[in-house]
């Protein structure tokens, strides 16, 4: 199968050759979501029907300061106002937030304290204490995004309507169904229209599902292997009870050093590049490595 084949589907063939999950989510702290019932196109931002040059330049703006903008819709589609709402979510590990509020006119985005957010600090508008469910159906962007999570929104939707949105690509098109849960930024993936509810029972519980958890973007991939390694070892699935202390990275070793259980551990991780070129997503025209993590040891502190 060459990467021009229309019948590929890069989450089928990284379920078929086993490919783990575990410190694969996008490393991003600060998100800025922004309601457009679409259509999106292949570049949500740049593609979709907003203003001429608007998305182009809060595309510019937002990358500038480390903000990753998103495209979001409620699953039905529904367009019940002319006002666009916006969240700004800060993925602290251990103090995440939100805000949000109603603009009349798309430019006003551009007024928005973007510089601000990339620090973590608050945008002033209005805090906001619920969850977001955010699940990609970015279908224009990767054919499996659409197919999986299209099922996977609709599942969430039924079940939690005010917390559910579409979202635009995230990242990791090969393991959809996949599902950024704001503002902790935990990136879930392989979802089906069942586990994907579980996951968000077990979230609104203060636990974590660590069998479809990708990882937490406020960390460095080799870091979110680390947690999650740490929390297989000790059976912790509590959402506040891991928290990183440190973290040292030499080469291809990673040092990471978490409190849990009462206690600190120390984990070390190697990460590799990949032996073998890929296909990594449906629309890819080259291949390219998966870096793999392994893990070297794990040990209890004093």
């Amino acid at each position: 199968m060459t990467s021009r084949d229309p019948a590929f589907r890069c989450a089928i063939a990284s379920e078929q050759r086993s490919e783990p999950m575990t410190g694969t989510a996008s490393t991003v702290r600060a998100f800025l979501l922004v309601e457009h019932p679409g259509p999106w196109g292949v570049n949500a931002l740049r593609d979709a029907r907003l203003p001429n040059g608007l998305g182009e330049a809060l595309t510019r703006a937002a990358a500038a300061v480390k903000v990753r903008p998103l495209l979001v819709r409620r699953p039905d589609r529904r367009d019940t106002s002319e006002d666009i709402r916006v969240f700004g979510a800060f993925a602290h590990p251990s103090r995440p937030w939100t805000e949000t509020t109603l603009l009349s006119d798309p430019h006003q985005l551009l007024d928005l304290d973007l510089a601000a957010l990339g620090t973590g600090r608050p945008m002033g508008l209005t805090p906001y204490d619920g969850t977001l469910l955010c699940v990609c159906t970015h279908g224009r962007h990767d054919a499996c995004c659409a197919e999986r999570g299209r099922p996977v929104a609709a599942a969430l939707a039924a079940a939690f309507p005010e917390e559910t949105w579409e979202v635009s690509h995230i990242g990791g098109d090969r393991y959809a169904g996949n599902m950024l849960v704001l503002p902790q930024g935990l990136y879930y993936g392989r979802l089906d229209a069942d586990s994907s509810v579980e996951v968000a029972e077990a979230h609104a519980a203060g636990e974590l599902d660590l069998d479809h958890l990708r990882g937490r973007s406020s960390y460095a991939m080799p870091v979110q292997f680390a947690e999650l390694t740490l929390r297989r070892h000790l059976g912790e699935t509590r959402e506040d009870a891991v928290r990183l202390v440190s973290r040292q990275r030499a080469g291809e070793l990673t040092d990471a050093t978490f409190t849990a259980s009462g206690a600190q551990w120390s984990v070390r991780v190697r990460t590799l590049p990949g032996a073998d070129l890929l296909q990594l997503t449906c629309r890819a025209t080259r291949d390219n490595p998966v870096p793999a993590h392994e893990l070297v040891s794990i040990s209890r502190l004093g």
